[in-house]
């Protein structure tokens, strides 16, 4: 009897599981069924653009960029935390409030120096907003630092 009630259990977990697929539906270790329920009013970032191309930048000094939104939602966005895919990524972020149609901006740097080679990183928002989470990316090549040339005679002095 034990065995066909987890067997039901389980098989029950998983129909529940595929059917969440949705995004509307979750299903948590313990088989209990939660409904995520979307605010349709809440803040939502419009971004004027969600990845930024530094193109080709020098070996040293930072990267950075500002990425520039609006509040297009009838709720103000709070901003718990932005983080970036590694510690050369890092972000700062407006700590109040972004009010329905403001605008605020998300400032990414990124450390070049001893970076060589292409850059594809990417910075996670944590927030109140309809796009949970809602993610970043930059993108380019740091270049190498020129190389400076042994003078004429100074090899083996």
């Amino acid at each position: 009897m034990k065995k066909m009630i987890i067997t039901l259990l389980c098989f029950w977990i998983s129909a529940s599981a595929a059917n969440a697929q949705d995004g509307k539906t979750t299903v948590s270790a313990t088989g209990t069924i939660a409904q995520q329920i979307s605010d349709q009013d809440a803040g939502k970032f419009k971004f004027k653009e969600e990845t930024h191309d530094y193109g080709e930048v020098p070996e040293g000094p930072l990267a950075e960029y500002d990425f520039e939104f609006v509040n297009a939602g009838k709720k103000p966005i709070i901003i718990a935390e932005a983080h970036g895919s590694c510690g050369c990524t890092v972000p700062k972020w407006p700590t109040e409030p972004i009010l329905p149609g403001k605008e605020g901006k998300i400032h990414v740097a990124y450390t070049t120096n001893g970076r060589q080679g292409p850059i594809q990183k990417d910075v996670t928002i944590t927030s109140d907003a309809q796009q949970k989470p809602m993610v970043l990316h930059i993108k380019g090549y740091v270049k190498p630092k020129p190389v400076d040339p042994v003078p004429v005679g100074a090899v083996g002095k």
